[in-house]
Formats: C-alpha cells, sequence, structure tokens
C-alpha cells in the first residue's frame, strides 16, 4: 500500500524518536468503532482527533472517541466565544486530509495548535487513524504524551 506524506512523516518521527510503535494498515475506516476493529483494539484506546475553529483560529483537538466534546468547557479552557467544527473542505484545505484520518499532533506532522483532552491518559494504549483512513498507529500513551508534549493536555470532555 502506499501512504502518504503525513503517514510517513509520523512513522518517521517515531521511528527518529525510538519510539515503540504498530503500524496497522486496513480497509477505509469511516468511524472510530470502525477503526477499533480494524486495529483490533478496544473503542477506548482510539485518539480522536477534532479540527475545530476556535474565534478566527483553527485548532487540533484530541479525545477519547468514548467522549465527547464539552463544547462550554472547551471554549473555557481556549479562552474563546465562539467553537465550531471545521467542515470538510476547510479541513482539507489545512491539512490535506479527510474527516477521520486526521492523526493527533500539532507540529511538526500539523501545522495546528493540539490540544490533548486528559481523558487520554486513561489507557495504557493510543491508538490512531496516520493521516489515512487505511493506516493506523498503535503507541503507548506515555510515549504519545512525551512526543506531544504534557503542557498540550487539558480538560475538554465530559462522558
Amino acid at each position: 500500500m502506499t501512504r502518504g506524506p503525513v503517514t510517513d512523516a509520523i512513522v518517521a518521527l517515531l521511528s527518529e524518536r525510538g519510539l515503540e510503535h504498530r503500524l496497522v494498515e486496513h480497509e477505509a475506516t469511516p468511524t472510530s468503532a470502525d477503526s477499533a476493529r480494524a486495529r483490533g483494539e478496544d473503542l477506548s484506546t482510539g485518539a480522536k482527533a477534532l479540527v475545530l475553529k476556535v474565534d478566527e483560529r483553527f485548532v487540533n483537538l484530541v479525545l477519547r472517541p468514548t467522549r465527547r466534546l464539552d463544547s462550554p468547557k472547551t471554549r473555557r479552557a481556549l479562552g474563546a466565544k465562539k467553537l465550531r467544527f471545521a467542515t470538510a473542505e476547510e479541513l482539507f484545505e489545512l491539512t490535506g486530509l479527510v474527516p477521520g484520518s486526521v492523526p493527533p499532533f500539532g507540529a511538526p506532522i500539523l501545522d495546528l495548535p493540539l490540544h490533548v483532552d486528559d481523558s487520554i491518559e486513561a489507557e495504557e494504549k493510543v491508538a490512531f487513524n496516520a493521516g489515512d483512513l487505511r493506516v493506523s498507529v498503535v503507541m503507548g500513551t506515555a510515549d504519545y504524551l512525551s512526543l506531544v508534549g504534557r503542557d498540550a493536555v487539558g480538560s475538554y470532555s465530559k462522558e
């Protein structure tokens, strides 16, 4: 399978940092539940990346797929008046990616500020689509958090 530039950049970054990970190639998975099944992982290990428009800027916000975005809490945490999901067109323009394929990264993978919900810390592993609906990465949560930085972690979700 030919991988795209975002997938290649993620694999290169993880390898360069010496972080243990498993690359899983599977059928296209449009939902988090489909992705979990294809990876052979529990849904709770997932890291769902949501590109949001926060006032006049875009951010990448990551949470477990077993949780829901808490819009009032997120607006307060980010000091925003308005908050909405990016459209498919905006997402493609910003990242070159389609909905469901966005990985849970900011720079150097995506040129978006990264915010990670503290629900990510609840599981030992994190699994995510890696810039392609047909490619996932599974890795240790501690390694993921060391890579993205603990300062990216905040509280943005509800059950």
